[in-house]
């Protein structure tokens, strides 16, 4: 597989190839004005060494113009190693067109195959110049120098930009990656601020509610029952010391503290005392996060409905089905219309809750009512 194709368009970190064609013509050209100055005129030997290196000059044009990169640049890489070999064996001054070759292949071929190819261009050219004497002036090693130190300059420079590059690139990746950071982290905050909204919502609002309403009725019935009222303060107590150990739970961000050493029909008639509680079929255990998840959506339902409905009954159906369980609150209050943001207020962030819950089991969840008919929140999920 090439390193970097011979024929990409002509930008600054790209125009290193195009220096070693030019390397590559002038330093043949310097090799041929050698070959030609040994005798003082052009022999018929001369002739045939002229048409071998047009033809090596043709081969190289033709392989810079229509070899594709990868295999073809590799056959044709092979193809001008084989014409060169002779060629230098015959015509010594040829061997200082072994430099340019040397970065052609290291722009063809990876490392692992470019190192011993260049080895063997080196061992060539150095054995043909050990074993012929130069006899006549040759400006191949006039030429040869500054076409070396000019694509080793473009070489660095090239290699500078592309490091120059590539830190740009590795700055911009860090920069995005803390941006992604930041955008993570308030979205985790959001995301911990609507759970904790909910888990208020669903637990200490309730408790709340449930000691008001309790405190309420003892403050009215102390003068005329005195034991009801104090039966009542009990009561509030007991919830009291239960909203005590959700807030504590809630810190530590635990299961709810009605399901320790509980199942979810147990967890949900013990906060669910004062409606009734129907479980179908056949009771399993379930992953704890969705027995949670489940616990809060009918505390938060049961919530609604001691708020809002005014219900005489308030029923809970826990189902469970093969591959489902579904979680109805039904209550006989008022009701209301659910397509009206007026007739909807102070439920609306309850019931948005409680689809969230649903939605984040990967379950749903629908609200079916009708003013003076009451109210049935369903809840199914996938367990």
């Amino acid at each position: 597989m090439s390193v970097l194709s011979l024929r990409q368009p002509m930008t600054f970190d790209d125009s290193f190839p195009r220096v070693v064609h030019l390397g590559f013509y002038l330093t043949m050209a310097a090799c041929t004005v050698r070959m030609l100055s040994y005798g003082g005129g052009v022999s018929q030997l001369d002739v045939i060494r002229l048409v071998a290196v047009a033809a090596f000059c043709s081969l190289y044009a033709g392989g810079v113009a229509w070899a594709k990169p990868g295999r073809q640049q590799v056959a044709w890489l092979g193809a001008m190693i084989a014409a060169w070999t002779p060629l230098t064996l015959t015509t010594p001054c040829f061997s200082w067109s072994a430099i340019p070759l040397f970065f052609l292949v290291l722009i063809v071929l990876p490392m692992r195959l470019a190192v011993p190819l260049v080895g063997y261009l080196a061992a060539v050219a150095a054995v043909v110049g050990e074993f012929h004497a130069r006899t006549n002036w040759d400006p191949a090693p006039l030429v040869a120098p500054i076409a070396i130190a000019t694509m080793s300059m473009f070489n660095y420079r090239r290699l500078h930009h592309e490091n120059v590059r590539r830190q740009e690139l590795i700055d911009d990746l860090m920069r995005a990656r803390d941006a992604l950071a930041e955008s993570e982290r308030a979205a985790g905050v959001l995301q911990e601020r609507v759970r904790l909204s909910r888990e208020i919502h669903d637990t200490l609002a309730q408790g709340l509610s449930s000691m008001h309403m309790l405190l309420n009725a003892a403050d009215q019935e102390w003068d005329a029952d005195n034991g009801k009222a104090r039966a009542h303060v009990r009561q509030a107590a007991v919830a009291a010391r239960e909203n005590l150990a959700e807030a504590r739970r809630f810190v530590h961000d635990l299961a709810p503290p009605a399901l320790d050493e509980r199942s979810l029909p147990e967890a949900l008639r013990k906060v669910a005392d004062a409606v009734q509680v129907r479980v179908e079929g056949t009771p399993r255990k379930l992953d704890p996060g969705v027995e949670g998840e489940l616990l809060r959506i009918a505390q938060g339902a049961l919530a609604n409905a001691a708020q809002h409905a005014r219900a005489g009954t308030v029923v809970v159906t826990l189902t469970y089905l093969p591959d489902t369980v579904t979680l109805d609150v039904m209550d006989d209050g008022v009701g209301f219309d659910p397509t009206s943001p007026s007739s909807g207020r102070g439920r609306g962030y309850g019931l948005k809750a409680i689809r969230q819950r649903a939605e984040s089991l990967g379950g749903t969840a629908t609200v079916d009512s009708v003013p003076g008919e009451g109210t049935v929140v369903a809840v199914k999920v996938y367990a």
